[in-house]
């Protein structure tokens, strides 16, 4: 059985749905982020899950060694586009370490994490980002804030966009939030679902402690705020090795 996001990430209409996502916001995260002290000039990144790659290159913009690895076959073919001296993309699986102990950064940036059926796949990740940090590597995890998330859940929505229509429902169940997405295109019809688990601050603090990292900062948004459990937008983790 093909596990949902290797069909949903591999599909164009994930990338008509999600186009207009707001680059600016992501872009202005991003320098924020570089700003931490952590960041360095000589810092070697690796973007987990990086998709189609266009944070991996403002970073490398910005003058860091990026490498963005990613399970879609088609978003890092998309990618390599932009590949230069210090900007790589590779397909590679999140839960299989990488390079073993070669950058100081891992980033695993807008929810990018919570997909898999069982935790041994959870963990499996976790442990592979802290692997492929080098002693004293941080890693950074901006996953979605649950609590917020399952208190606002739009349940019913229905979007139009490039003449595809989105029929998009939410639901919590067991402890997944999931979206059922059918897709209407000219005479086809399509079914996708994203199911992300409805992960705390106190399920990836056990994730992290079991790689080998501990967690130095929260942050609630990409402004770099406080994290308030309760009306916070994003999870914002940093973690040491």
């Amino acid at each position: 059985m093909i596990d949902w996001f290797s069909e949903w990430f591999d599909s164009k209409y994930y990338h008509i749905l999600y186009k207009n996502r707001d680059e600016e916001e992501a872009e202005n995260f991003l320098k924020n982020l570089s700003k931490l002290k952590f960041f360095k000039k000589e810092s070697k990144i690796i973007d987990v899950a990086c998709g189609k790659g266009r944070h991996s290159l403002f970073l490398s913009e910005l003058g860091y060694d990026v490498t963005g690895v990613d399970l879609s076959e088609n978003s890092i073919i998309y990618a390599k586009q932009f590949e230069k001296e210090n900007l790589k993309f590779d397909v590679a699986d999140m839960r299989k370490t990488y390079k073993k102990n070669s950058f100081d950064i891992s980033l695993n940036l807008f929810t990018s994490f919570g997909y898999f059926k069982n935790k041994e796949n959870d963990f499996s990740a976790i442990k592979s980002m802290s692997e492929n940090l080098k002693k004293d590597g941080i890693l950074i995890v901006d996953f979605l804030n649950s609590n917020k998330v399952i208190s606002n859940l739009i349940k019913t929505e229905t979007k139009e966009i490039d003449g595809v229509q989105f029929n998009i429902t939410r639901k919590v169940e067991d402890n997944f939030i999931i979206k059922n997405i059918e897709v209407n295109h000219n005479e086809d019809k399509f079914y996708f679902q994203e199911k992300v688990q409805a992960l705390t601050k106190e399920n990836f603090s056990e994730l992290l402690t079991f790689a080998g990292l501990q967690i130095i900062n929260t942050f609630g948004n990409y402004k770099l705020d406080e994290f308030n459990t309760q009306t916070s937008d994003r999870l914002i983790i940093i973690a040491k090795k």
